[in-house]
């Protein structure tokens, strides 16, 4: 059950990072740097952000509380990413950190409390709280990316007015297990 858990999650956050990355490859630079008002972040700040919690909740995940002392998640609200590069540069960096933190995990290491702001919480807990944290970020990067190109973006699920067909292939073939991610996972290593 944990080794499906765990398997299951580290799914989910490469799908949630291929989002991210999709929507990268399709903006311009500036994009990267729009604010559409004074209470919206860019989406340099949001991958500032994402960057700050993931190194600060997965450095040291088993053993140290996830909110580190050299974290300062005030200026992860500020814009810090000079371009592009430097944008990509966090965003792998972050990701790198929450994938080497949690791919060796074993079944024992499920069984320790780990501390953010010095609430408890179980392993399972504790992946379940970022993934609904990073879901929600990389849905602001995907909404933000829609916005900015209107009619030019490339649907990354299954387009509006498409719902039929897709159901249609998939009910044509026999019935598999598999994790919902898979497909769209293995695209995205063909197109690499």
């Amino acid at each position: 059950m944990i080794k499906n858990f765990l398997e299951s999650s580290i799914k989910q956050f490469e799908y949630y990072k291929m989002l991210g990355d999709k929507t990268f490859s399709q903006l311009s630079e500036e994009h990267l740097f729009l604010e559409l008002n004074k209470e919206t972040n860019s989406i340099a700040i949001i991958v500032n952000h994402l960057n700050g919690n993931m190194l600060s909740r997965w450095s040291d995940f088993l053993t140290t509380d996830g909110e580190k002392d050299w974290r300062n998640r005030d200026n992860e609200f500020e814009n810090r990413i000079q371009n592009e590069t430097d944008l990509l540069k966090k965003w792998n960096e972050g990701w790198d950190c929450l994938l080497n933190a949690i791919t060796p995990l074993t079944v024992t290491d499920f069984e320790t409390e780990i501390f953010i702001r010095n609430q408890g919480h179980t392993v399972i807990e504790a992946i379940n709280r970022q993934l609904a944290h990073y879901s929600y970020h990389v849905g602001q990067i995907v909404l933000l990316g829609k916005i900015f190109l209107d009619e030019k973006w490339i649907s990354l699920s299954i387009p509006k007015g498409n719902s039929q067909t897709y159901n249609s292939e998939k009910f044509s073939k026999p019935k598999i297990k598999k994790h919902f991610t898979d497909e769209y996972l293995n695209e995205n290593k063909k197109a690499d």
